[in-house]
C-alpha cells in the first residue's frame, strides 16, 4: 500500500476516513529535521552549508515511515499546503533518503489540499507533483537568517548587556513596537479639555441630547475649550438663549460586511471578542483544520472558492430568506504579494453546519467555530440599510449652536448574523435614535435631565462637571489619553501593516517575547519589561538597521521573492551576512560601562526628563551630590541608582520619577532600600519588594546563608512608614508573652498566614489588630485562648444521642437513636440508617433499629463488613493490575 505522511495523528485519522485501506496513513509529529542548537550549524564562510539533524523524538517516527516502505515504495508527502508544510515534506524525503529507505524505483510526489474534505483529499491525490523547491529555499533563507542572527547577537547581549537572554530577527522588531509604544506613553502629558451637552425637548414632549460644535461664530475643535472657565462661559451661553431647530438633514447609508477571515484577522478578533491570544486562537483553529471542519488556517487570502461562494449564498437563503442574499456573489481580492501565503480564506468547509449542528467537545474550538462560520455567511449577505440623521441646534442670535447625530436601521442585512469587533469602544453618537423634529421647531431645555449624571461625575471629582441652574445643561472635564498599550491583536495588526512576520509566524514571535521576560501580559495588555526595554535601547543604538520596520519589512519581501523564484536564496544570505557580520564586528571592544552609559544617553529624555524648577534631574536627591544613572541589578532588572554608592544607596525604579504602572509601584528598585543596621547582629535590615509584596530582610544573601531571615509587610502597613524599629520589631516575631500560668508552657504572639494571632501549645487565637502583637500581655492572651479552647471543644464533641437503645444483639456495639441534618436516624457503628416518616424517635425499638441496620447494610451502607468486602476486592485489584502491567512491559 502506498505510504501517506502528514504532520500529525489526528489529520492522519481525517485523511484515513478517506483513503480507506489501500493506503498507509502515518504522522511525521511536525518537523523531523532541525538545526542543532549548537555554534557552526550554518557555515557562512562554505556557501551556508547548513547541517541539519534528526530530532531524538522525531527518530521513531521516521523509523516508522521507512518500515512501511518495505512493502510498497511509493511514498506520498501530504504536508500543509504552506513553506512549512513544504519544509516538512522536503525534510522527510532527505531523511529517508539518507537511511537508504527509498529505493532506486521509489515514486515520491507531494499532494497539497486546502481543507481537509473528502473531495478535497480525493482531487488532490489525482493531482500530485513534485516537492516545490522554491518554497523550500524560501524557507531554509529563513531558517539560516532567524539562526545567524540569534546565534550571533545574543552572545554579544550576554556580554554586554547582563540579564539579556536573546535576540532575534522579527521577535526583536516586535519587541520594538511595544516598547516604542511604552516610551509613548511615558512621555505624553495629558491635556484638560472639556465638553458641553444640553437635554432638549421637542414640542411633542420626546428629549435628545445635543452637543455644542460652534459659539460665538466659530466653529470649536475637540481641545477648544480647555478650562472650567470656558466650559462655565458656554454652559451660560447655552442654557441662557432660546433654542430651535435650524436644520435636519437626512441621508440613506449602507453598510457592507467584513472580509472573511485570514490569520491576522482571526486573531484580533478572537481577541476581541473572547480575549484569546494568538497562540491559543491558532491551536483551537489547527484542530478545527486537522477535524475537517475549517479550512487551512494559515493564510493571507480573503478569497473563497467558487462553490463555497455558492454554497454560502444557498445557506443563507434557507436560514435567513432570500431578502438576504446579493443579487451578485461579493468578490474579495488577496492583498498579500506573495501567493505561497495566499491560500483561500478560513472558512468552514461545510456552509450548511451552523455552528449549533456540529458537535465539538472543546470550549475554544465551539467560539472558534461560532465565529467562522458567522464571519464566512456575512461576507456573502446583502449589505446593512440606514438612515443616518442630523439635527443642527443655534439659537436666534447665532452665538451657540449643538448638533445631535442619530441612526435608524432600515435593513439589518448582514448584521442578523454578524458584527466586527472593534479595539476602539468609545461612545458612538451614531448608534442613537433621534425623536422625530422639523425645522423651525422651538425646542426646551429638560429641566433637570442631567442633574443625575452631574451627581455621579462629581462624586469623586467635584471639578469635573459644570451644571446649568436648569440642570439640563452640563459642562463635562475630560483629558486627553495616552496612545493605549498593544493587545495580542492589535500588535498583530500593526506588525501585518509594516510587513513584519507572516501567518505562521505571528503566534509564535508574540509567545516568545513573553517567554524571555521582555514583555508582560497585564489585563490582556503587553507591558515592556526592564529587560525587554534594555535589549531594545541596545539593539537600536549598536544595531539600529536590523531593527528598523523598513528593513525587516524589505528582508520579508526579498524572502517572498525567493519563494516565487525571483531571487536565489544564497545570494539574500550573502548580501545580509556581510553587513551584519561587520556591525557585530564593531561592538567587539565595547565594555559593560560604555554600553550602559550609552543606554542612560539613549533614554536621558524618559528616565531624566527635565525638572519643574529647572535643576539638574540627574542630581540624587538623597545625598544631593552623586548623580543619577541606570545600573543593572544581578537579576537582571534595571533601576536608577546613584553614583555615590555604596555610601549612598538612594535607588528609584526604572523609567521616570514618579510614573505608575512600572512594575514598582511600592518605590523601591530592584536591590530594595538600606534602612540600618541591627545593633544585636550589626548587619543590614533591608526593606526590599519581591512577588507576594513588600518585606524587610536581615542581612545579605550568601553561600552559607542563601536565605537570610524575611518578614513580610502586615496588611495596612505602608512601604513609606517603615523604618529601623518597625522592621526589626517585625524581624523578632514571634514574640514571647511569657509562661502560661497552668502548665508552664510559652505564649506567643505573631503574625502567620491568617493574620496576627496568639498562641499556645496548638491552640491559635486570632488578634483584632496587628498592633496588638506587640502589644499584647499575658492576661489577655490567656483569656482568648481560653475562648478559643472552650470554641474548639464544643466543635469538636460527639452529639449526644436522643435514645441508647442498647447493645447490637449478633455483633455488639450500641446501637442509638440520632438526631441529623436530614431528621432522626439509627446509628451502629459507622451504620447510618434514617428513621422513616411514620416512625417517631421515641417509638423505636431495639428490634426495628437492627431491621433498619441491616436493610441499609444490603443496599451498600454497610461500613462493617463491607469494610472488609471492600479492602479484598482492592488488594485482588491491585495484584490484578500488577499482572497486566507485568506483562505489558515484558
Amino acid at each position: 500500500m502506498p505510504v501517506v505522511v502528514v504532520e500529525s495523528p489526528a489529520k492522519a485519522k481525517t485523511i484515513n476516513k478517506y483513503l480507506g485501506d489501500t493506503y498507509t496513513v502515518l504522522a511525521s509529529y511536525g518537523h523531523v529535521r532541525d538545526l542543532p542548537s549548537k555554534d557552526g550549524s550554518v557555515d557562512p564562510e562554505h556557501g551556508f552549508e547548513m547541517l541539519w539533524e534528526v530530532a531524538a523524538d522525531s527518530r521513531k517516527h521516521v523509523k516508522a515511515i521507512a518500515d512501511a516502505l518495505k512493502d510498497d515504495p511509493e511514498l506520498i508527502l501530504a504536508t500543509d499546503p504552506d513553506r512549512e508544510g513544504e519544509a516538512i515534506s522536503w525534510h522527510l524525503k532527505e531523511a529517508l533518503g539518507n537511511r537508504k529507505a527509498l529505493k532506486k524505483d521509489a515514486k515520491v510526489r507531494r499532494v497539497t489540499f486546502n481543507a481537509i474534505t473528502r473531495d478535497a483529499v480525493t482531487k488532490a491525490m489525482a493531482e500530485p507533483r513534485e516537492v516545490d523547491m522554491e518554497l523550500v529555499e524560501a524557507y531554509l533563507a529563513r531558517r539560516a537568517l532567524d539562526y545567524l542572527v540569534g546565534f550571533t547577537l545574543s552572545p554579544v547581549l550576554w556580554r554586554k548587556l547582563p540579564g539579556a537572554k536573546s535576540a532575534g530577527r522579527v521577535q526583536s522588531v516586535a519587541l520594538r513596537i511595544i516598547v516604542d509604544r511604552e516610551m509613548e506613553i511615558e512621555a505624553f502629558r495629558p491635556r484638560e479639555y472639556w465638553s458641553v451637552r444640553a437635554m432638549l425637548e421637542t414640542p411633542r414632549g420626546q428629549s435628545f441630547e445635543a452637543r455644542l460644535v460652534a459659539m460665538g461664530g466659530r466653529r470649536l475643535d475637540r481641545h477648544d475649550l480647555g478650562t472650567a472657565a470656558e466650559a462655565g462661559l458656554a454652559v451660560k451661553a447655552v442654557s441662557s438663549r432660546a433654542l430651535a431647530v435650524t436644520g435636519v438633514e437626512a441621508k440613506p447609508a449602507t453598510r457592507n460586511p467584513a472580509p472573511p477571515f485570514m490569520t491576522s484577522t482571526l486573531q484580533q478578533e478572537a481577541s476581541r471578542k473572547f480575549g484569546m491570544g494568538a497562540k491559543q486562537t491558532m491551536s483551537a483553529a489547527q484542530r478545527l483544520y486537522e477535524a475537517g471542519h475549517i479550512t487551512y488556517m494559515r493564510t493571507d487570502g480573503i478569497d473563497m472558492a467558487p462553490e463555497a461562494v455558492h454554497a454560502a449564498r444557498d445557506a443563507i437563503a434557507a436560514r435567513y430568506g432570500k431578502d438576504y442574499v446579493p443579487s451578485s456573489p461579493r468578490m474579495y481580492k488577496n492583498k498579500a504579494k506573495n501567493a505561497q501565503e495566499a491560500h483561500e480564506c478560513i472558512r468552514p468547509t461545510d456552509m450548511s453546519k451552523a455552528p449549533g449542528e456540529l458537535r465539538l467537545s472543546e470550549d475554544d474550538q465551539r467560539k472558534l467555530y461560532d465565529l467562522i462560520w458567522k464571519r464566512t455567511i456575512a461576507s456573502q449577505m446583502e449589505a446593512a440599510r440606514m438612515e443616518r440623521t442630523t439635527v443642527t441646534v443655534a439659537s436666534r442670535d447665532g452665538e451657540v449652536e449643538l448638533r445631535a447625530t442619530g441612526q435608524v436601521i432600515l435593513f439589518d442585512g448582514f448584521l442578523k448574523v454578524y458584527e466586527e469587533g472593534r479595539d476602539d469602544t468609545g461612545d458612538d453618537e451614531e448608534g442613537r435614535r433621534l425623536p422625530q423634529v422639523s425645522q423651525g421647531d422651538a425646542l426646551t431645555l429638560d429641566a433637570g435631565a442631567l442633574t443625575a449624571e452631574h451627581a455621579r461625575l462629581t462624586e469623586s471629582d467635584k471639578d469635573a462637571g459644570i451644571l446649568s441652574d436648569t440642570g439640563a445643561v452640563l459642562g463635562q472635564q475630560h483629558f486627553t489619553q495616552p496612545p493605549p498599550r498593544y493587545t495580542e491583536a492589535t500588535l498583530v495588526k500593526r506588525m501585518e501593516e509594516l510587513g513584519i512576520g507572516r501567518p505562521s509566524t505571528y503566534a509564535s514571535i508574540i509567545d516568545t517575547i513573553q517567554a524571555r521576560g521582555y514583555v508582560a501580559k497585564d489585563k490582556g495588555r503587553l507591558v515592556a519589561e526592564d529587560k525587554g526595554r534594555l535589549v531594545t535601547a541596545f539593539l537600536v543604538n549598536y544595531f539600529r538597521r536590523y531593527l528598523e520596520y523598513d528593513y525587516t519589512a524589505k528582508l520579508e519581501d526579498e524572502l517572498d521573492d525567493v519563494s516565487a523564484g525571483a531571487k536565489h536564496y544564497k545570494d539574500v544570505l550573502d548580501r545580509f551576512w556581510r553587513d551584519f557580520s561587520a556591525a557585530v564586528e564593531e561592538t567587539a571592544e565595547l565594555r559593560i560601562t560604555d554600553v550602559l552609559e550609552k543606554i542612560n544617553e539613549v533614554l536621558e529624555p524618559h528616565l531624566f526628563p527635565p525638572r519643574e524648577d529647572g535643576g539638574d534631574p540627574r542630581l540624587c536627591p538623597n545625598c544631593g551630590a552623586g548623580r543619577l544613572s541606570m545600573r543593572t541589578a544581578r537579576s537582571g532588572g534595571a533601576f536608577i541608582g546613584c553614583s555615590n554608592y555604596p555610601e549612598c544607596r538612594y535607588t528609584r525604579p526604572f523609567g521616570p520619577p514618579g510614573v505608575e504602572g512600572d512594575g514598582a509601584a511600592d518605590g523601591l528598585g530592584p536591590d530594595g532600600k538600606m534602612l540600618g543596621v541591627d545593633p544585636d547582629s550589626s548587619q543590614p535590615v533591608w526593606l526590599k519588594t519581591g512577588r507576594f509584596g513588600p518585606y524587610v530582610q536581615l542581612g545579605d544573601a550568601t553561600d552559607e546563608v542563601p536565605k537570610p531571615p524575611r518578614a513580610s509587610l502586615p496588611k495596612g502597613w505602608a512601604v513609606e512608614e517603615m523604618d529601623l524599629e518597625r522592621a526589626l520589631r517585625l524581624l523578632r516575631l514571634p514574640r514571647r508573652i511569657g509562661e502560661h500560668p497552668e502548665d508552664g508552657a510559652p505564649v506567643e504572639a505573631g503574625i502567620g498566614r491568617y493574620g496576627p494571632y496568639v498562641k499556645h501549645g496548638s491552640i491559635y487565637a486570632n488578634l483584632p489588630e496587628v498592633e496588638e502583637v506587640f502589644t499584647i500581655g499575658m492576661n489577655r492572651a490567656v483569656e482568648l485562648i481560653a475562648q478559643k479552647a472552650a470554641g474548639r471543644a464544643g466543635r469538636g464533641a460527639a452529639a449526644a444521642p436522643l435514645r441508647e437503645l442498647g447493645e447490637h444483639p449478633g455483633e455488639g456495639g450500641p446501637v442509638q437513636v440520632m438526631s441529623g441534618r436530614y431528621g432522626p436516624y439509627v446509628k451502629w457503628g459507622k451504620v447510618n440508617a434514617t428513621l422513616p416518616k411514620d416512625l417517631a424517635p421515641e417509638d423505636v425499638t431495639l428490634e426495628r433499629a437492627v431491621e433498619l441496620v441491616a436493610e441499609k447494610q444490603a443496599k451498600g451502607g454497610g461500613a462493617r463488613k463491607g469494610a472488609a468486602k471492600k479492602a479484598t476486592a482492592k488488594k485482588a485489584g491491585a495484584k490484578k493490575a500488577g499482572t497486566v502491567k507485568t506483562k505489558t512491559a515484558g
